[in-house]
């Protein structure tokens, strides 16, 4: 494992930081290095507020889209909300149909199906809202490439608003409005946002419209903070102010569809809690059973109502968990078999597998076999794909290179979905293969750790955590600060720990002769060597421990390199 640090903040910055905010230039070098350099920045960066959001109208299309929501309002007219399957097509769903249900007399909520449909908009989703008398449809967290959906929606007389945030290809669909802060042609300041985010600026627009009173939108920001941290954007700008106020919406009054799931969490909840408990369920009931599924939970007002729906959700979860641990154990032993280990991809195929986890597989194999990994599967005739990447190589560009061997695909730099006829799949293969050969460069070849400063432990305190816990929500391009100690050696208290004894736990003392504890997580094959007073440095963030009521700092162990000596 590879570590590295970002390049070190003009030294003027940091100073004028340090004495400006009264804090110590650790502080001022991880506020610099995020791209902070006054005290307004920093005030609002510490203090993310409702005021620091942009003015929906500034984005392209706005005042289009609004006018017809609002025409649709006027009309009568029966309107479908249409959203992907994942976190954030079903967060974008819920959350604009809660919005327009007491506003519109016949609103229809609407999620693809996995496997008969596919990602994005269907010709057969189309289909049934002209038989349904549908005359508008808002798609939300798809649409932006669905050029010929469109132009059959347009024949059949059904108008659509696109909300999407993917890159856009040269030319947009024939939308009536089409929302994507990624058009050449948007001026809005924040690019950034995940679909919930915009479906969230949509209804914003419309409640300012409608002069509304603000506080009707505070109760939504929870789902835009569960979509922010599944969908892996930055959280920074905009991002992060809605994360932070959709996690004090979270705290203080959680939708009901949400209960459930956050009574095994300690208090407060966090980015962490939303990534790793609550986006898995709600994929779940996409991966496994139907989208519509948490789009009903997620936008249900009753208990009574939700709480069948969020067990069967739980259990879809059980079921998801089993079957990609399945599926990733065969791929492995797929790829020893096809003797693919020297490869600079990975590439899998079972005509069995399912659909819903080969994402979730394909991020599995990247820790074992780090590269740029597709896993493949069969579905309704045609091969169906996920594709995943490693730091710094853009998978979507690599597919981009193979498009001639593709239906369809679509994505993002780090995460892509495909489609291809059985026929393509050699071809394919072996232009994804030479492409990312052709390109990938050795420092992508190899998993590494950013931190963001070296510190003796005697600089670590009560008071420098407290601060770094004011930097968050964390997440891409705004993590939790990491550190680097050197020199470090036992001071014979370090042991293993856990049910198995595979975690060590860490007493440890640096050259500046304070002494601290530490957990790593998988980490007690390094006991023996500690043990025998090797100096060695740690990479770790700062935590609080509790223990007996005795409240202590602690060190979470990310990593650990023995010192030559």
């Amino acid at each position: 494992m590879e570590w590295y640090t970002p390049p070190s903040a003009p030294e003027n910055t940091v100073e004028h930081l340090s004495g400006a905010l009264g804090v110590s230039p650790v502080i001022a070098q991880l506020l610099a290095q995020r791209g902070i350099t006054s005290y307004e920045e920093a005030k609002n960066f510490f203090r993310p507020d409702w005021s620091q959001l942009h003015d929906p109208y500034l984005m392209q299309d706005m005042t289009v889209a609004v006018n017809r929501i609002i025409q649709a309002i006027e009309r009568h007219e029966r309107v479908m909300v249409y959203g992907d399957y994942d976190v954030d097509g079903t967060t974008s769903v819920a959350l604009v149909y809660s919005f327009l249900k007491d506003k519109i007399e016949n609103l229809t909520p609407y999620v693809p199906d996995r496997y008969k449909e596919g990602y994005g908009i269907s010709i057969a989703g189309i289909d049934h809202a002209k038989e349904e008398g549908i005359s508008l449809i808002i798609a939300l967290d798809c649409g932006i490439k669905a050029n010929a959906q469109i132009d059959y929606a347009n024949d059949l007389g059904v108008d659509f608003v696109i909300c999407d945030h993917h890159l856009p290809s040269e030319n947009l669909p024939k939308a009536i409005a089409v929302l994507d802060p990624k058009r050449g042609d948007c001026a809005y300041p924040f690019k950034e946002l995940c679909g919930c985010g915009i479906g969230f600026k949509l209804i914003q627009a419309v409640q300012q419209r409608m002069e509304l009173p603000q506080k009707e939108l505070f109760c939504y920001l929870d789902l835009v903070a569960t979509a922010i941290a599944a969908d892996i954007v930055p959280i920074i700008g905009e991002n992060r102010i809605l994360t932070f106020l959709g996690i004090e919406q979270l705290n203080q009054s959680p939708r009901v569809g949400l209960q459930f799931f956050l009574k095994s969490l300690k208090n407060p909840v966090s980015v962490t809690d939303l990534v790793f408990v609550i986006a898995p369920r709600i994929n779940a009931a996409g991966r496994m059973d139907h989208g519509l599924n948490a789009v009903e939970l997620l936008a249900a007002s009753d208990v009574e109502v939700a709480l069948p729906i969020a067990r069967s959700i739980e259990f879809y979860n059980s079921e998801r968990r089993a079957t990609d641990e399945r599926i990733t154990k065969e791929a492995l032993q797929q790829i020893i078999l096809n003797e693919q280990q020297e490869s600079f991809s990975t590439f899998v195929f079972h005509s069995s597998w399912h659909k819903g986890v080969i994402g979730i597989v394909a991020s599995r194999l990247i820790e074992t076999y780090y590269r740029p990994t597709v896993v493949l599967t069969e579905s309704e005739g045609v091969l169906s794909g996920s594709v995943r990447s490693v730091r710094g190589f853009d998978v979507y560009k690599a597919l981009e290179s193979c498009a001639e061997f593709m239906i369809q695909f679509g994505g993002h730099k780090y995460a892509a979905g495909l489609t291809l006829k059985p026929e393509q799949l050699e071809g394919f293969k072996k232009g994804f293969e030479a492409y990312v050969r052709s390109t990938i460069l050795k420092e992508q070849q190899t998993p590494s750790l950013i931190y963001d400063a070296v510190l003796k432990l005697n600089e670590l305190s009560p008071k420098l955590l407290r601060i770094l816990n004011q930097m968050g929500p964390f997440g891409p391009k705004n993590m939790r600060p990491v550190f680097v100690t050197h020199h470090c050696k036992d001071t014979g208290g370090s042991r293993l720990v856990g049910k198995d004894q595979t975690h060590l736990k860490l007493e440890i003392r640096d050259s500046s002769g304070i002494q601290i504890q530490g957990i790593g997580f998988g980490m007690g094959a390094n006991l023996i060597t500690i043990k025998n007073q090797l100096p060695f440095s740690v990479l770790y963030t700062l935590e609080e421990n509790e223990y007996n009521g005795i409240v202590s700092l602690q060190l979470k162990v990310k990593d650990l390199k023995f010192e030559e000596v």
